[in-house]
């Protein structure tokens, strides 16, 4: 072997292609040498670009490649035949089968900790048990040693308490490994890296078959071992990723954990190692182009100095070294992906040029992937999916919570509009069916849980709406047919809903359930839920929780949802392949999606580094639910800022590794502001002290042309539909005349298109449900009581108010709700009734009456207006009393006046024009607004005119009507949508459909 032991890669050398030709170098690029011997890398990425790297380097020749393998899949069997004790280790325990058990010892502990008593609760707890355990193993931390002192001396007692709760880990589970015959995984894993360590130890290898380690910036104590071990062995040799050797020595040793380095500085501080023993590779090898300028590295690591050594900012230095890296400050994550796209695609316009996207943000990873969709690119995602967010996974959670929640409207149509439920219809059927269920069925107040729920509310949909409910292309199923399938496909869930079951059953049964549900009219369930990647990574997921879960304890069908979920998190699925419309697209060979750990070592034409926000990249700093950072440092775990020194040592490093690096920093994410990563603020303060700042990518620009439309852009109007005069309606009801003044598009939608809306899902009973209960009652009321009051006339009408309450049927929740109000507004109503019969002058009260009015004069005809009066009171002088109850607002006199609620001044127009019943015609002296809501002010009554005052404003609100209607049956006047800004409608059904919140905006740019 020629050269040092241990050797340092420059920055701006591709590292695995050095590393292949330096391999083939030694042997004179014998293709047969070159396979003696073998290579151990971090990771199996690594692993296969290496493999990737010795075959461009051999361009197409014949070559025998030298056994390359990441270091944590060393063969076990070689140990074992070389007669090492590796075998005699217990297997390790399945992943799933380690947390069902870890789960039921959390359930067991749970009264002391938390109250935790659903499986859907004390999985995430047992995860992170696994994830403490694992860290300490890889630490070497022997948690039954360490743990009890841990929060020894003033620590919280809460600590303490959680200590104790983790005797979980100290003594119960190793009691069951000890058990069970097994081990955990990452304790058998450092098992077998000492084993193999003290291996080649004894038996070292033949000479000529070379020992190489490769690309560790950082180690834990087993793999320190073997790396001592290479450097031992006579054709041993340890290859590092770029060391800083120019930072002075006192910098050195005393790195925080959260700088680049400091892994690579602990590292070799663990091997004996100092920076002058290290070798530098710093030339490209023949026929390889550098990575990056030379120049990168260094500005990277002058702006990251240590906190110390922030004094060499002012030492003379040259101009930065900017050439091929630049920034991109897109608003938001969209805009950040469609532009990162972008990049990814002009990129590979270039042949042969590779591009990709490194992340640690897994939707941004999805954002970008589908914005490269757009252009038929599927890039090959190395981190894969998470498996819970897989179409499989999702219908299996939904399917679950339709169950939980009794079927109510939104779950259920969640679950029914999925692309994988069918009911044994095809796909379109199905949702034609769902689609008619939600409109006859669903809309409005939700029916009673259950199947027996959706059939009492099927009874009572109108044989019209029903009949008129159409839905092509695809024909719906008649609907009780239809609830007969769904009720046939959820039986095994069902069955289970009224109690607790085992959780192996209930997951059997959701099992069954999904394959009913995914079954089409020509295709079986399971192999529409289980084929492909997807598919089959999830059935296995499954069939493991099948087998394992027999230990946890009965549970209640709530807790199914939360299970698949918790179980499903961490969990990824990996492959090449995507769906793009009904063919499958292989994966672009020439662009990536890398996540950090892929990331490192690799190179590419060019890169963009994505999600450079606090909290992302870096990540957030968490010590973990179980220990505060003292009591981590005291049992020797790793400081939770070792996690920020990698993170930053793979920045540099990718920063590094490509010509053309963009630098992505989003301004928004989830819709709050972000904090740019803190080497992003360290690299611009760096570089205005230089006079330079980081170019800004151009992709911004392309992006604002990408959707532009050819030519100037040209303002649209704001709808101004003028329908034939024939088309307009020529009778309105009085309420409607109050709309037709604030919002005539919606006058325009209702009753010249015809559009209703549509009752929301899961409505809820509102103030217009309690205003029925309200007017029904007083109707009820004068009814029997038009022209004389009772002695006991409150009791009697707290009684007729108790009387309707009980035949609207409500949930008794809303019922105990409403009823103290109804009972104030009982009261004040006897009580104001019997201060208006004080005097003992008849009175006749008439309620609900309709009326209409014939208005004559216009060039296209009669027009009707029709109302209905709440309350018409004759006293003895014939004067007659208009009264409206309002269980919500009360309008504003001043907006009375103004004609602009006009309900009760154009009854009392119809009044005296006798468009109401003989005994209700005559002159109204009194209009009368009663505002009933039974809150604390339980009701009020707001006089809006009498005398000759309410004479003008009953004619001037005629009048106005009048100019109403001779102005549209103007052709040329348009249904304006809110044309008088403040006076628009409280409730405005329509104006989505005219888009009022766009134009909105539209004119207030146009102000602004």
């Amino acid at each position: 072997m020629s050269g040092p032991a241990i050797v340092t890669v420059a920055h701006h050398v591709p590292f695995l292609d050095q590393l292949a030709a330096r391999w083939m170098a030694e042997v004179d690029d014998d293709p047969q040498r070159t396979g003696a011997g073998l290579i151990l890398l971090p990771s199996r990425r690594a692993a296969r670009a290496l493999t990737e790297a010795f075959l461009r380097r051999a361009d197409g020749r014949a070559l025998l490649l030298p056994r390359i393998a990441p270091i944590a899949a060393l063969d076990e069997a070689a140990l074992a035949l070389s007669g090492e004790a590796a075998l005699e280790l217990p297997p390790a325990v399945e992943t799933v089968r380690r947390l069902a058990t870890l789960t039921l010892l959390v359930l067991q502990a749970g009264e002391a900790f938390g109250d935790v008593r659903t499986v859907d609760q004390a999985w995430p707890l047992a995860r992170a048990l696994a994830d403490l355990m694992d860290e300490a193993e890889w630490a070497e931390c022997d948690l039954r040693e360490r743990l009890p002192e841990a929060a020894d001396g003033d620590f919280a007692q809460h600590w303490h308490l959680t200590l104790k709760f983790l005797s979980i880990v100290t003594s119960a589970w190793p009691a069951w490994l000890e058990e069970q015959g097994v081990m955990n995984p990452v304790a058998r894993q450092v098992a077998l890296l000492h084993a193999q360590a003290a291996h080649w130890r004894e038996n070292p290898l033949p000479a000529g078959q070379r020992l190489w380690a490769a690309g560790f910036a950082d180690a834990v104590p087993s793999t320190v071992a073997v790396l001592r071990t290479v450097l031992d062995m006579p054709d041993g040799r340890l290859v590092l990723p770029p060391v800083d050797l120019d930072m002075d020595e006192e910098t050195w040793q005393a790195l925080p954990p959260g700088h680049p380095q400091a892994g690579s500085a602990r590292m070799l501080r663990d091997l004996g190692v100092t920076r002058d023993m290290l070798g530098v590779w710093d030339e490209p090898p023949p026929g390889c182009a550098a990575a990056a300028p030379a120049g990168r590295a260094a500005l990277l690591s002058a702006a990251l100095l240590p906190a110390p050594a922030l004094g060499r900012w002012l030492d003379p230095a040259p101009a930065p070294a900017l050439e091929g890296l630049s920034v991109l400050h897109a608003a938001d994550q969209q805009e950040e992906a469609a532009a990162i796209a972008l990049i990814l695609r002009h990129a590979i316009e270039q042949r042969g040029h590779v591009a990709a996207l490194v992340t640690p943000d897994r939707a941004l990873a999805g954002r970008v992937a589908t914005e490269l969709a757009r252009w038929g690119v599927v890039a090959d995602d190395s981190a894969g999916e998470g498996l819970a967010t897989t179409p499989q996974a999702t219908f299996l959670r939904l399917i679950a919570q339709a169950v939980d929640g009794g079927l109510s409207p939104v779950a259920l149509l969640s679950m029914l509009k999925h692309p994988l439920a069918a009911c044994g219809l095809s796909p379109g059927n199905c949702r034609a069916s769902a689609r008619l269920l939600e409109r006859a069925v669903l809309r409005g107040p939700a029916p009673p849980p259950g199947i027996a729920g959706l059939r009492a509310a099927l009874s009572r949909a109108t044989a019209d709406e029903y009949g008129a409910l159409a839905d092509a292309p695809d024909a719906p199923q008649e609907l009780s047919a239809f609830i007969d399938r769904l009720e046939a496909a959820l039986a095994p869930l069902l069955s289970l809903a009224s109690g607790p079951a085992e959780v192996v059953d209930l997951l059997s049964a959701l099992v069954e359930v999904a394959q009913a549900l995914a079954t089409t009219d020509d295709a079986d369930g399971a192999s529409r839920l289980w084929s492909g990647e997807e598919g089959n990574a999830l059935g296995q997921h499954l069939a493991e929780l099948l087998t394992w879960c027999d230990v946890l304890p009965a549970q209640r069908i709530g807790a199914l949802d939360g299970l698949v979920a918790s179980s499903l998190a961490g969990v990824s699925v990996h492959g090449r392949r995507a769906l793009r419309g009904r063919e499958q697209t292989v994966a672009h060979p020439r662009v990536f999606i890398w996540g950090l750990l892929e990331a490192r070592l690799q190179t590419a034409g060019t890169l963009v580094l994505g999600g450079l926000v606090e909290t992302v990249w870096p990540p957030a700093t968490d010590p973990g639910p179980w220990m505060s950072r003292p009591m981590r440092a005291r049992i020797c775990l790793p400081s939770p800022e070792c996690a920020i020194g990698q993170a930053a040592h793979d920045f540099i490093a990718c920063a590094c590794a490509a010509p053309r690096v963009v630098l992505s920093v989003p301004g928004r994410r989830q819709g709050a502001p972000t904090v740019a990563a803190r080497w992003m603020v360290r690299l611009d303060a760096y570089l205005s002290g230089r006079g330079a700042s980081l170019p800004a990518h151009p992709a911004l620009s392309w992006l604002e042309q990408l959707d532009r439309p050819p030519g100037a852009p040209a303002p649209v109007a704001p709808p101004r539909p003028c329908p034939p005069v024939a088309l307009r309606p020529r009778s309105l009801s009085v309420t409607e005349i109050e709309t037709w003044m604030r919002d005539p598009y919606a006058i325009y939608a209702r009753r010249v298109l015809g559009l209703k809306r549509l009752a929301d899902l899961e409505e809820m009973a509102d103030a217009a449900d309690y205003g029925e209960i309200v007017h029904a009652a007083l109707e009820r009321w004068f009814t029997r009581h038009p022209d004389h009051w009772p002695g006991d006339g409150e009791a009697r009408m707290l009684a007729t108010f108790d009387e309707v309450l009980a035949e609207a049927r409500l949930r008794p929740a809303l019922a105990a709700w409403w009823a103290p109000r109804l009972g104030r507004i009982a009261r004040w109503c006897a009580m104001t009734e019997a201060a208006r019969r004080a005097d003992g002058a008849p009175r006749v009260v008439m309620t609900e009456l309709s009326g209409r009015m014939e208005l004559s004069g216009f060039s296209f005809g009669t027009f009707t207006l029709r109302g209905r009066a709440d309350r018409i009171d004759r006293d003895a002088d014939g004067g007659l009393s208009l009264f409206d109850y309002k269980t919500g607002t009360l309008p504003t006199l001043r907006s009375v006046m103004a004609g602009w609620q006009s309900q009760l001044v154009l009854e009392a127009a119809m009044i005296e024009a006798g468009g109401f019943a003989p005994q209700a015609a005559g002159r109204v002296t009194e209009l009368v607004y009663w505002r009933l809501t039974g809150g604390h002010v339980a009701a009020q009554a707001l006089d809006i005119a009498r005398g000759e005052k309410l004479s003008e404003l009953i004619a001037g609100c005629r009048a106005g009507l009048r100019g109403l209607i001779a102005a549209y049956d103007d052709p040329q006047q348009p249904y304006l949508s809110h044309p008088y800004p403040g006076e628009e409608p409280r409730f405005a059904d329509y104006a989505h459909l005219a888009r009022v919140a766009e134009w909105s905006a539209a004119r207030e740019e146009d102000m602004g």
